[in-house]
């Protein structure tokens, strides 16, 4: 069976995205908006940048979540210094509506673009928000911050569920 892990199809803008392997692709969706204790969590990213205009940088690949890791960001909290990926909670989630990330969706519809080229996401294949709504959530994600202080009227209005 030939590898499929370099096939290319062409996203919604025209340009060329990878497509997933299929064991990735049928694989549970991950939330790269977690919580470090959520199931199957792994840190994907180092928050960088500004408080006012965080950046995030992509680990090559995903780290496991231990305690040792956890440790890396003393004297703050965790989530401050990394960006997490686990299961997708689907209707556990305040930010699901039976059927998509409503998170995912405000990003889009609401912040600027971050980036013009896809980052280098490790966890791009089973990304809830890359399944949803493609190449735009990827360019908007690295300035996605679980810890967020003094937000703008966007990023507050982004991380506002409704149900």
């Amino acid at each position: 069976m030939a590898d499929q892990s370099n096939r290319r199809e062409p996203s919604r803008e025209g340009s060329v995205d990878l497509v997933p392997d299929l064991a990735e692709a049928t694989s549970p969706p991950l939330c790269p908006s977690a919580q470090p204790e959520m199931q199957e969590a792994v840190a994907f990213g180092v928050v960088g940048g500004s408080v006012t205009h965080p950046l995030l940088g992509y680990l090559a690949a995903t780290q496991q979540v231990t305690e040792q890791l956890l440790r890396l960001s003393d004297p703050v909290a965790p989530t401050e210094i990394f960006r997490f990926a686990a299961r997708c909670a689907g209707p556990a989630c305040q930010h699901f509506d039976g059927r998509d990330c409503q998170l995912a969706k405000r990003i889009v519809e609401v912040l600027p673009l971050a980036v013009t080229q896809l980052p280098p996401c490790p966890v791009r294949p089973r990304c809830r928000w890359w399944q949803q709504e493609g190449r735009q959530a990827c360019l908007r994600c690295p300035q996605v911050v679980t810890e967020t202080y003094g937000p703008s009227d966007e990023v507050s209005r982004v991380a506002t569920a409704v149900r």
